[in-house]
């Protein structure tokens, strides 16, 4: 399930990812950038994911892929989280190529936001 919290930038959506991505998240997530973004207009994820039931997080992010125009807005992704998602991760670059991807540990959310904001 994706819910978005409160961003501390305005061009990175802010979210928190517990369960299954479904289909409902993807639309959920398409409708946020076209309400908030411009076509064209780049924009960052900072992701924290706490539960990731039984799946990859490579899983889970074919389950909230979107419209393939929006992979050209993506600037970068960081993923906050206290699973072992390291090497996931690096494997998500090649899944998304173009965009930046940076894992961060739970407790350094401070970095994360500071990484993205970079």
């Amino acid at each position: 399930m994706l819910q978005f919290i409160e961003s501390r930038d305005p061009s990175t959506i802010a979210l928190a990812f517990n369960g299954n991505a479904t289909k409902d998240d993807a639309e959920k997530l398409d409708q946020y950038v076209r309400e908030n973004f411009n076509e064209d207009q780049k924009f960052n994820i900072l992701a924290i994911v706490t539960d990731v039931d039984g799946t990859t997080f490579q899983g889970a992010t074919e389950g909230v892929t979107f419209d393939i125009k929006r992979w050209k807005q993506f600037n970068k992704f960081a993923v906050v989280s206290d699973k072992d998602w390291i090497g996931t991760v690096s494997k998500l670059t090649s899944y998304l190529p173009g965009i930046e991807v940076e894992y961060f540990e739970g407790h350094q959310l401070e970095e994360a936001w500071t990484w993205i904001r970079s």
